[in-house]
């Protein structure tokens, strides 16, 4: 699954610079995530950052999106392939 960003978000914009794929990025209210480039750090690291670092705890998991741990490697690699 992709995560997302909840509007309980305080924009205090730790979990931008933390993200591996640069999914993160400042909405029109606040950050927000963008499905397609979010892994959930699978590639990256064991835990997904931008959940650990988030002092309020606004990122869950996206209920619109589901994927797969294999399928989140395989955005990873395709990913990784593109850049």
């Amino acid at each position: 699954m992709a995560l997302m960003i909840t509007d309980v978000c305080i924009n205090c914009d730790v979990c931008e610079a933390e993200c591996p794929n640069a999914a993160i990025y400042e909405g029109v209210e606040h950050y927000e995530i963008h499905p397609e480039l979010c892994t959930e750090c699978i590639g990256h690291f064991e835990e997904q950052q931008c959940r650990v670092l988030c002092p309020v705890d606004c990122i869950p998991l996206h209920p619109e999106h589901v994927e797969t741990p294999e399928q989140l490697y395989a955005k990873y690699q395709r990913l990784l392939a593109s850049a």
